[in-house]
């Protein structure tokens, strides 16, 4: 194929049409793959050191990128990036902490009940009470009620669901935060949750952090499991009307499962992929059964 005959290909309409969700299943791919080798750290440095690299190196990126001491904050600015921040610190350690013990595909159902719980809160329609059943039938398949092969670690499950719990509190404060520049918001944001993350990781693995051989690796967490992934979704949010883009969005359980199944060998019984499916299916009715909302943009 000639260049140009390339170049005509590359901008013909279907393409068009094509990259955008082809960034937003590569977003998903490059996260699920970034936090399954992100894993293969635990060994080392522990799940807090591991949270450390990629948020902490994050924060430094982003500040560098968007130089947020350029905007003007008030004080109540402050105290909402602060709550904001706080809350996505939390949120990506207490994630990393349950995937010592638990499937990387299962953690992410298991936080998705978050933000589903907080779209589903004021429930009207009948169908977003399907929506609910589906999620708690899901959870339900997941609950270590017995023990044998299968059975969730209940500490691992309940870090996952506190991260969840995170996730739907970072919308919240994040929706505080509108007003602001979005690379302000986020990148004042990270610089806090790092503020809260570092220190885990500093105490729990101490020099090893400092291997250069752990640096690079660290480098990797960070580039693949944020930076290159919310870069592509940032591609296919400017094509994608926004629930369409939450419904895809929504098979990220089951991307992950099959990420850990792929790079760490994670098994899942009949059971869990069961209970991923009923999320995904919960996830994806809210979302395409929900007004969005008229004003006032998305947390970045």
């Amino acid at each position: 194929m000639t260049a140009v005959a390339l170049k005509s290909h590359l901008t013909s309409p279907l393409m068009a049409r094509l990259i955008p969700y082809l960034a937003l299943f590569g977003g998903m791919m490059t996260l699920a793959c970034g936090t399954s080798f992100a894993k293969t750290l635990f060994p080392v440095i522990g799940a807090q050191g591991t949270t450390a690299y990629r948020v902490g190196l994050s924060a430094v990126i982003l500040v560098a990128v968007f130089r947020p001491w350029r905007f003007r904050l008030t004080r109540a600015d402050l105290g909402a990036v602060a709550l904001y921040g706080v809350v996505l610190g939390a949120m990506n350690l207490s994630f990393y902490m349950s995937l010592r013990t638990i499937p990387l595909g299962l953690a992410i159902a298991i936080e998705f009940m978050g933000p589903l719980t907080l779209a589903l809160l004021h429930s009207r329609k009948a169908v977003h009470f399907v929506c609910i059943g589906f999620a708690v039938l899901g959870l339900g398949l997941l609950l270590p009620l017995k023990q044998g092969v299968g059975a969730l670690d209940p500490v691992g499950m309940a870090l996952a669901a506190f991260a969840g719990l995170c996730w739907a509190l970072y919308i919240v404060f994040g929706k505080r935060l509108s007003h602001l520049h979005a690379g302000q918001s986020v990148a004042l944001g990270m610089s806090v949750a790092a503020m809260v993350v570092v220190p885990f990781g500093v105490a729990h693995a101490g020099m090893a952090l400092l291997n250069p051989a752990i640096v690079l690796a660290g480098v990797a967490v960070a580039i693949f499991s944020s930076a290159l992934p919310y870069s592509l979704e940032m591609v296919a949010l400017r094509a994608i009307p926004k629930r369409t883009f939450g419904v895809v969005l929504s098979a990220e359980p089951a991307v992950g499962a099959l990420a850990g199944l792929v790079i760490l060998h994670e098994h899942l019984t009949g059971q869990q992929w069961l209970a991923i499916a009923a999320i995904v299916a919960a996830s994806v009715g809210a979302i395409a059964t929900t007004r969005e909302p008229q004003t006032g943009p998305e947390p970045v």
